[in-house]
């Protein structure tokens, strides 16, 4: 992709990100000043109620002070037992005090000895309760504790209802001396129904606390109201610490809910008013803002993604479509390439294995006469030449995908085990070999001797780019490929052979390089550039694919997709005549148009005791067999000249003559792989006496097994 393509993606991937970026920034900023403002607000919300609640406390408790006042007055200068001679008229004046303030429950009179002498309750008082024991009445006995607020109880004299709090003075007495106790008992209730009254907020709490943790009132109310606060409570801390006022986050030790509290001392009296709010009401406050800021900003921040995507996904289409052009105008001239070179290589091939033949041929004629040494080391010179010169070519064809193959059903993954003892001879003592294959079969159809050569190619160019030693791991791997996702565009179920190395590795500039026929890295005499050109080849030509990564300093990985098989592996058949016996002799007719190409087939048959007769056509052929019926066997070229070729003739053979034997022969032609399909026996130029041993006593054997079974004979594996 070009700078400017590159360059318009990007500016459009910003864009979007900022347009995400951007809001989610503001709206991170928005909600931090939301959450400290909420926070402020519950703040201030819990000062005002304190406000609030203390001055209706101290009114409540101020005007408790006054009743004292006035009952004192009533009672003054009057012993017990006239107390309790006066109940009745006493009760009258208790209960009118009590009726004109509604946050006192009962007033009451207790005497020295914590026995109650009268009260607003009841006309007459039993003489078997004591009070000696309340806090409110312990209080004032050893000196005088001005007004005192008592905890919560509940109370001992009929009729006195619900529980409730006191509030008690000293009987006033001309000496100074203790004289009993004034109890004005305070309702909770009328705290409490306050409380709810100004508790509006959601987790709204109010509570009126005395210094020693016990709870006087409580909104909401709690089911017990024995319970109080422990040393250790953060309220009481701070009272500890001296402090009458403040504000704190605490996990309320009664309830277990985390609240904001602020508390206030009341002037003069033991007694705290506590406002506070709960965390999870002050969060759903700030939540709901940020709602309300997303409800705002989210469909703006979407519609402005959303436009952004379809221009980036639209400019991304685009291209790719361009890309998918260039892609497939160079895989077209790719293509054109190939065929190119498969066209010359074709070409080439005939003419130059025809060469090759006759000069094998006629280095193996002079073998046998030569005596000198020196004659003997100029024949090998020339063998090891025509060899090479055969390789070369093979290769080539195996690039171009014109190579003939002898396909054939292998499990790779017992295959590849075998094969790890051949790829250790052609490596270094410090190159390790690991083979990794699935448990189960892993079956192919490809052809045997081209994958061994394949990946023997592969483990010399490993070997080769780790001069100081590694590892060289061969996997095997079941996939499926689907289509253009996949490597090659290839679809099904494939064997992946990975060779990986960890060697040097490949620059990037040079990796799209490597598959090229006659490109390598090597130096001049130690590569032929054209391994990895029959490794692609090989896979291209078997219906698979050949893919390669790199990074450099780090290794190499080649991968080999081969198209799995499910057919059943064939068992290599007995052959019916001994591998060492001769064939037998008899009559061969030569079908060859190349006279030089005859004179060393004829060489080679002759050796093997046969008569030759010969044809320059595969139509004199036929015709010399319509009139010799002493032909045995017939071996011709393929490619002939004439509106008959090779495989045309053996086909008419087979069909008029069944007995006689067709083995055919090729430097190269497309029409060689058609006949191994076919059945034939084909045998590859340049071939030698060895070769063609092998390859007739194969094609007697194909004519004799048909026979047996009455019909046309198997396929059979070519030899070259």
């Amino acid at each position: 992709m070009s700078t400017a393509r590159e360059s318009a993606i990007r500016l459009l991937q910003l864009m979007m990100i900022a347009s995400v970026v951007l809001p989610a920034a503001l709206f991170a900023y928005a909600s931090w000043v939301s959450y400290d403002d909420i926070h402020s607000v519950a703040d201030e919300r819990i000062l005002r109620s304190l406000d609030v609640m203390r001055e209706q406390s101290l009114r409540v408790f101020e005007t408790t002070d006054r009743t004292f006042a006035e009952v004192n007055e009533v009672v003054r200068d009057m012993s017990d037992d006239e107390i309790r001679a006066a109940q009745a008229r006493l009760q009258s004046r208790l209960r009118l005090i009590v009726a004109t303030m509604p946050q006192l429950r009962a007033i009451f009179l207790i005497g020295r000895d914590g026995r109650p002498l009268a009260a607003s309750t009841a006309a007459s008082l039993p003489n078997d309760v004591s009070f000696s024991d309340r806090d409110y009445f312990r209080a004032q006995v050893g000196h005088d504790a001005g007004t005192y607020v008592g905890e919560v109880h509940s109370s001992r004299l009929p009729g006195f209802g619900a529980d409730a709090f006191d509030l008690s003075r000293r009987l006033e007495s001309p000496d100074g001396s203790f004289n009993g106790v004034i109890a004005v008992a305070v309702q909770p209730s009328y705290f409490e129904n306050f409380y709810a009254l100004i508790g509006q907020p959601p987790g709204s709490f109010f509570a009126l606390v005395r210094a020693d943790g016990a709870y006087l009132a409580r909104h909401p109310i709690p089911a017990d109201r024995s319970q109080r606060l422990s040393p250790k409570s953060m309220l009481r801390t701070a009272i500890g610490h001296g402090l009458d006022h403040g504000l704190f986050t605490v996990k309320s030790q009664i309830d277990g809910v985390v609240r904001r509290i602020g508390f206030r001392k009341l002037p003069g009296y033991p007694v705290y008013a506590l406002a506070g709010e709960t965390n999870a009401a002050i969060r759903a406050a700030w939540l709901s803002t940020l709602g309300m800021h997303l409800i705002v900003g989210l469909p703006a921040t979407l519609l402005i993604l959303s436009v952004l995507g379809v221009a980036l996904r639209r400019t991304r289409r685009l291209y790719e479509e361009a890309d998918r052009r260039e892609a497939a105008e160079g895989a077209l001239r790719q293509a054109q390439r190939l065929e190119a070179i498969g066209q010359l290589t074709g070409g080439v091939a005939h003419d130059f294995n025809n060469l090759l033949m006759i000069v094998s041929g006629s280095v193996h004629r002079l073998r046998r006469e030569a005596r000198d040494e020196k004659q003997i080391q100029l024949l090998d010179a020339i063998t090891n030449a025509t060899q090479r010169g055969e390789s070369l070519t093979r290769q080539l064809l195996a690039f171009s995908r014109r190579q003939m193959l002898q396909p054939s059903v292998i499990d790779l993954t017992a295959r590849l085990p075998e094969l790890k003892d051949m790829l250790s001879r052609s490596l270094r003592g410090d190159i390790e070999i690991r083979v990794l294959v699935p448990k189960r079969p892993c079956l192919v159809k490809v052809d045997a001797s081209e994958l061994e050569l394949a990946l023997l190619n592969l483990a010399v160019n490993a070997r080769d780019a780790m001069p100081s030693g590694g590892t060289l791991t061969i996997t095997v791997k079941p996939i499926a490929l689907r289509g253009k996702a996949s490597e090659e565009g290839l679809s099904g179920k494939f064997a992946a052979i990975r060779v990986a190395d960890t060697g040097e590795g490949i620059p990037p500039d040079v990796l799209p390089r490597v598959f090229e026929p006659f490109f390598t890295t090597k130096e001049v005499g130690k590569g032929t550039g054209l391994g990895l050109s029959q490794v692609y080849g090989f896979a291209r030509q078997s219906g698979g694919a050949a893919t390669i990564t790199s990074t450099v300093r780090r290794g190499t990985a080649i991968t080999l997709f081969l198209p799995q098989s499910f057919e059943t592996p064939a068992q290599s058949p007995e052959p019916s005549i001994a591998a060492g016996a001769p064939p037998p002799a008899g009559t061969v007719l030569l079908v060859e148009d190349n006279t030089d190409v005859i004179e060393v087939a004829r060489a080679y048959f002759g050796e093997l005791g046969y008569d030759v007769r010969e044809a320059t056509s595969a139509q004199a052929g036929l015709d010399l067999i319509e009139h010799d019926g002493d032909i045995d066997l017939v071996f011709s070229d393929i490619l002939m000249p004439g509106g008959m070729n090779g495989l045309d003739l053996a086909k008419e053979v087979r069909r008029r003559f069944p007995g006689v034997v067709v083995l055919l022969t090729t430097g190269y032609s497309s029409g060689a792989q058609e006949a191994v399909r076919q059945g034939f026996e084909v045998l590859q130029k340049p071939y030698d006496l060895a070769a063609l041993k092998r390859a007739l006593r194969m094609a007697r054997n194909a004519v004799g097994q048909s026979r047996e079974r009455g019909a046309a004979p198997r396929p059979q594996r070519a030899t070259g």
